[in-house]
């Protein structure tokens, strides 16, 4: 009589499964829970501890961990290992039926405990699953309901599992333990003291376990395939929950992420409006409502088809206040119910995507190039410590220093080269994304038109040549806020107290490639 061992605490699909071997005459030996739900359903099954010879220990965590299984698993299909388990009395196990304890949802949820977490580390099951796996030339291993179909099928045909199956399904498993293991080390890590972690910021290795969350339309472009993966697989697409709208679109994504970590940066309510990556439009005000029109008149030509993030609840006069724009996608923490009935009756191909507003987390970034992939911490702004100097002979005013202080936070979410043109609290000249400062100048100057007399204007990394704070000059620019560090620092300081122009230097670069 085959033999299989149930353990599971996902039990989709058990009933009909267990129910269908045990018809085709498989003895089912099962534990705790397992055990308890098969018995109710009137299915017959035999208690491992009846297997075991011991009772369940230390509230349940110890019931499978015994020779009787674990060598009734790995014994071979030779004549010397089931010699073995006969000289004991052990029967061999041919399938093993298990799933495990909910860490990662656990983990999930807030205010989750060190306790409470640890709690939920599987032991058994990640035992039983890997031995099996280890032998899937013999036994067969299922860790997902989804595949109980496939194989009792397969047996109800008379057929025995093929050696491929099997091998696939242990492939499953050891994807399944490793993101689980990857899943524990992370969080774990993440808990130790904090000194402990800043000591080696970066891993020596790095275990991402991705799964493939959906597969997306089509990529950058039409002829390339693409999907979304995350760490698991009830994880929404950047944490947030589609209220409306066409799917969601592989620039759908990169364009929302860029604009939810830019206006992420600020406390006040806020507006960005990005389009291919980059930042066209950002303002904030007294309400959302307030700043929309002022990130809008920063480039309207390019806001059209782009993405908007908003750091409030998007109401009725946000929506109203859109006018015509063409927007792909609006996130926002929230939407009023009018507000989305109407903009998913008005703008049925306007993606809504509503995101818990949470700090900036200090995880890590991570691209892909060919044959490797480059790891490193996220930019969060200025370091702590990072001091402003004044290098030019005026110094700002205080307002001035405000306007500043706003297109230095913006230009950080540009793409360099970026040059920001700004007020106290609105973009009105963006250049970015170009090989050349200075064209990068001329550009935000071109945006910016009249607006930029009086304006000041922010550069990511230092001014090479005196030519962009030139470009800058004639435009009427009143202040330049920059990190310095050129070897043509005192050039690019005679050029701005020839203008009359007020600069400071920030001593932090903010490169975004």
């Amino acid at each position: 009589m085959p033999r299989a061992i149930l353990s599971v605490f996902d039990k989709t699909g058990l009933e009909d499964f267990a129910r269908g071997l045990s018809d085709l005459g498989w003895d089912l030996v099962a534990s705790g829970g397992t055990a308890r739900a098969l018995e109710m359903a009137g299915i017959k099954i035999t208690p491992v501890e009846r297997v075991t010879q011991a009772p369940e220990m230390l509230a349940g965590r110890v019931k499978t961990l015994h020779p009787a299984i674990h060598a009734a698993i790995l014994a071979r299909d030779t004549d010397e290992d089931m010699d073995s388990l006969r000289r004991y009395g052990y029967a061999p196990i041919d399938m093993v039926v298990c799933n495990l304890y909910p860490f990662q949802e656990t983990i999930a949820q807030p205010d989750i405990s060190l306790d409470e977490a640890v709690e939920q580390i599987d032991i058994g099951g990640v035992t039983l699953l890997r031995g099996a796996s280890k032998n899937f030339t013999r036994v067969t291993v299922l860790c997902d309901p989804a595949d109980y179909p496939l194989v009792l099928d397969t047996l109800r045909a008379g057929e025995q599992v093929s050696t491929d199956i099997r091998r696939r399904l242990a492939v499953k498993v050891f994807r399944m333990t490793r993101d689980y293991d990857t899943a524990i080390h992370a969080y774990l890590l993440r808990e130790l003291d904090p000194a402990v972690s800043e000591a080696e910021p970066l891993p020596q290795e790095l275990s991402l376990g991705l799964k493939r969350q959906r597969v997306l339309r089509y990529g950058e472009n039409a002829h390339q395939q693409a999907a979304l993966y995350v760490t698991h697989t009830s994880e929404k697409p950047l944490g947030g929950e589609v209220l409306g709208g066409k799917e969601l679109s592989y620039n759908n994504l990169l364009d929302l992420d860029s604009a939810w970590r830019a206006v992420g940066l600020y406390e006040t309510s806020a507006v960005v409006i990005v389009k291919h990556l980059t930042p066209c439009g950002i303002a904030t005000a007294q309400t959302a409502v307030e700043a929309f029109p002022l990130a809008l008149a920063s480039d309207p030509v390019s806001a059209f088809g782009g993405v908007i993030a908003v750091n409030r609840t998007v109401d009725d006069a946000f929506v109203e206040a859109l006018g015509a724009l063409f927007v792909e996608a609006i996130a926002a923490p929230d939407f009023t119910e009018a507000a989305q009935m109407h903009l998913n009756e008005k703008r049925k191909n306007c993606r809504l995507l509503r995101i818990p507003l949470r700090d900036l987390k200090p995880g890590l970034e991570i691209r892909s190039i060919t044959h490797g992939y480059l790891v490193q911490q996220p930019d969060l702004g200025d370091p702590e410590g990072a001091a402003w100097q004044v290098v030019t002979e005026r110094r700002p005013t205080s307002v001035e220093l405000q306007a500043m202080r706003f297109a230095w936070k913006a230009v950080q979410s540009v793409k360099s080269n970026a040059i920001v043109i700004a007020t106290a609290n609105a973009t009105i000249g963006i250049g970015g994304g170009l090989s050349s400062r200075v064209d990068a100048a001329a550009l935000a100057v071109s945006k910016a038109g009249e607006r930029a007399r009086g304006a000041v204007l922010a550069s990511d990394a230092f001014f090479p040549f005196p030519d962009a704070i030139e470009v800058a000059a004639q435009a009427g620019i009143a202040c330049v806020v920059q990190p310095g560090g050129s070897v043509r620092d005192q050039e690019i300081i005679a050029a701005a107290n020839q203008a009359g122009i007020s600069m400071v230097f920030t001593g932090v670069r903010h490169f975004r490639h």
